[in-house]
């Protein structure tokens, strides 16, 4: 069947509503997770009076993350409003693939960066957000370029943004949060180790350096599976997974020659990894393989028999 023009969001095959039912269980579970792991960081390290404030913390940092996260890390990146008329074709472009998607068009962010990238972010499609690099506006011709915003209108139709802005906010703070205790906290590991011996010392400073450990393994058990749903549900919103797939390739290329490194915490948002990521780390990338994710889009668009262009409006396909 061609595509003419309209899209149904049942239809979806990068998503649907056990997936948004999953990121909603995940999102929970990595809220109730972190949280314990600042309760036990405060009282390990303060006792009971530590594990009062560490309660109190968690309870403001889990009602920021769900409410605010969007805004935190659009602000980390120093994303600015794109103005329609700056760029009146971009805005067009996001507004006819979240038509497509069925549902309102996300505000638009620049990146004040060379390195190209994007990502989306906000709780809900209502409240969604999707930010390019100035990077990604100089390397991607207007086909690739909409293959990504299609991508990360994705991520929003699929409920990813949530949890992955919630991931990299919670994981930001823990992270933080470990290594202001390391070089301050002297004081309690010392108490620490009047109280239960060096056993007790080795504990606490044992929590201090497994945390941004912990934190980062959260935040890769949520992100690898949601890019292969966001490449599938790009693929079908712009009608050319081959776009999608040159695009990356170019993603890829350019990463690597310009890192981004602003925010690690926040690496698993981009479309790409912005991090230099060879040898051992990339065990620990946020991302799943580009070659793996362009094989499977290439694979995509072989079945759907061949993509042609149909001029400004799209790319018609046939499955």
């Amino acid at each position: 069947m061609a595509y003419s023009g309209t899209h149904n969001p049942s239809r979806s095959i990068g998503g649907g509503g056990w997936h948004r039912l999953g990121n909603a269980l995940k999102t929970t579970v990595l809220l109730a997770g972190l949280t314990a792991l600042v309760l036990l960081l405060g009282q390990r390290l303060g006792g009971a009076q530590g594990l009062m404030f560490a309660g109190l913390f968690a309870v403001v940092m889990n009602f920021g993350s769900y409410w605010f996260s969007d805004r935190i890390a659009l602000a980390i990146h120093g994303a600015k409003p794109l103005p329609y008329e700056s760029a009146p074709w971009l805005h067009q472009m996001v507004e006819r693939l979240a038509t497509r998607a069925g549902m309102p068009k996300p505000r638009v962010y620049l990146l004040p960066t060379r390195s190209p990238n994007a990502f989306a972010t906000g709780r809900n499609p209502k409240n969604a957000a999707v930010a390019v690099t100035a990077g990604l506006m100089d390397i991607l011709d207007r086909r690739e370029l909409e293959g990504v915003l299609a991508h990360e209108l994705g991520h929003v139709r699929n409920r990813d943004t949530l949890i992955g802005t919630v991931a990299a906010t919670l994981a930001g703070v823990i992270s933080y949060a470990a290594q202001m205790l390391f070089w301050f906290g002297g004081s309690m590991l010392s108490r620490s180790d009047d109280d239960e011996g060096f056993g007790g010392a080795f504990a606490s400073l044992g929590l201090l350096l497994v945390a941004p450990i912990a934190a980062t393994l959260l935040q890769l058990a949520v992100s690898r599976s949601r890019e292969y749903g966001a490449d599938l549900a790009g693929a079908e919103l712009c009608g050319d997974p081959d776009a999608l797939a040159d695009a990356l390739l170019k993603l890829e290329r350019g990463a690597e020659a310009m890192p981004y490194d602003r925010a690690p915490a926040t690496s698993h948002l981009f479309i790409v990894n912005p991090l230099h990521h060879g040898g051992v780390m990339k065990l620990f990338s946020t991302h799943p393989p580009i070659p793996e994710r362009v094989r499977r889009l290439r694979e995509l668009g072989a079945r759907a028999g061949g993509y042609r262009a149909r001029g400004p409006g799209g790319w018609e396909y046939a499955y």
